[in-house]
């Protein structure tokens, strides 16, 4: 079979009829899916990220298709490579690595509805039943400790056994005394609210300088988090070595990674405890299999970055299947819009844990009717809260960093 077209499609809250206003999603309201079909009109799906960056990566999609177009639809690492070999700024361009991604993983869902099994079994199948996910997205709107532990109570009855939360409101770069104060608060609530037996990890969104990261991080110590993700920028990534010397809780990060040579160095040079790929910006499958293979030698776990659509939590389930070293998965299913949840069927989250994807490919059917509904043009909405925070818990927050 060869490759007839590729096409992004831009999908997202649209306007209720008459009112002017969207329907509002908690997080993430725009997402990229990509369709790959062939000359038979076979379909395969892959997804890719925004997070303003919307309009640059769905024209980068144009540029991928030219290396894929034409070709044998089974020559998913000749394509890759050729793309790498012509695109001159590939390792620092997230334009490139995300529409790259989302087409390998179009490619790999075709291979797998062609040969009738499960992407995870193109790798050599599962080597587990069920995938441990936690829940993040929770504590939109949290203000008070009070409202931070009612929320992570009602989260961990739905069977949740780990939570991530961002606890620093609106401090950036500095951290004043009143803001850390206010984030032990907020950990210190959730924790006492659900108890020793349920994971915490605590997100910092590349949000500090060295000295403030390492303050935080020694504050939260007694909460005993799973993990510290992303604590410095992501421009100091190097002085992360000199914060594990300090803080002894392990550190994650990698949805800002965008190549196997990026997660190889950041392994090797001792800057993180546990990686998070995204399968939407980092190569999708074909990277992704090396960048575990790589964690694994360094007895590093995964815990893939999930932040957008159901295409990227389907394609990040096949990795999870597969992985020996797997952690644990982020989930945000639990706070989406409607459509989010109509776009696809296939796999399922129960009480906290997904269950294995049976059917072929990435093991999902899209739902056509919700695409053509919820097709929209355009940059992303933009808020008075930065796109990457939880909504309400920046501007609320009351306290200004250094």
């Amino acid at each position: 079979m060869k490759i007839q077209t590729v096409e992004a499609l831009e999908l997202g809250d649209v306007p209720e009829e008459g009112t002017g206003r969207s329907h509002g999603s908690p997080w993430s309201s725009t997402i990229i899916l990509v369709r790959v079909t062939t000359s038979r009109g076979d379909v395969g799906w892959g997804e890719a990220p925004t997070t303003l960056m919307t309009l640059p990566v769905r024209e980068s999609v144009k540029e991928v298709a030219r290396f894929y177009v034409g070709h044998d639809s089974h020559e998913i690492q000749r394509c890759f490579s050729e793309f790498q070999k012509f695109s001159f700024y590939h390792s620092v361009s997230m334009e490139a690595t995300s529409a790259l991604s989302a087409v390998d993983i179009a490619c790999h869902d075709l291979l797998g509805h062609e040969l009738g099994v499960p992407i995870y079994d193109l790798m050599g199948g599962a080597v587990r039943d069920s995938i441990r996910a936690y829940c993040n997205g929770w504590y939109s709107d949290c203000r008070e400790p009070e409202t931070w532990a009612q929320k992570a109570r009602a989260t961990v009855a739905k069977g949740f056994t780990a939570l991530k939360f961002d606890p620093f409101g609106d401090q950036y770069s500095g951290l004043s005394s009143e803001g850390l104060r206010k984030a032990v608060d907020r950990v210190a609530a959730v924790r006492e609210a659900v108890g020793s037996g349920v994971d915490l990890l605590i997100e910092h969104h590349g949000r500090f300088r060295l000295p403030e990261a390492i303050q935080a991080g020694l504050a939260l110590e007694p909460f005993s988090p799973l993990f510290n993700e992303e604590p410095v920028h992501p421009d100091l990534m190097g002085r992360l070595v000199e914060y594990r010397r300090r803080v002894s809780t392990p550190v994650a990060l990698g949805e800002r990674l965008l190549t196997v040579a990026h997660f190889a160095q950041a392994i090797a040079q001792g800057c993180v405890d546990y990686v998070q790929p995204d399968i939407t910006n980092s190569g999708g499958f074909t990277s992704g299999r090396k960048i575990a293979g790589i964690a694994e030698g360094f007895g590093v776990g995964v815990a893939y970055h999930n932040a957008f659509g159901p295409v990227q939590t389907a394609a990040t389930l096949q990795m999870d299947a597969h992985m020996p070293n797997f952690l644990i998965q982020e989930s945000f299913e639990a706070d989406w819009p409607s459509w989010k949840r109509e776009l696809t069927s296939g796999y399922e989250l129960d009480g906290g844990f997904f269950g294995l994807p049976k059917g072929p490919g990435l093991g999902i059917k899209v739902n056509e009717s919700v695409v053509e509904r919820q097709k929209v043009e355009g940059m992303e909405p933009l808020g008075d809260e930065p796109p990457w925070v939880i909504g309400g818990t920046w501007r609320s927050s009351g306290s200004k960093g250094k």
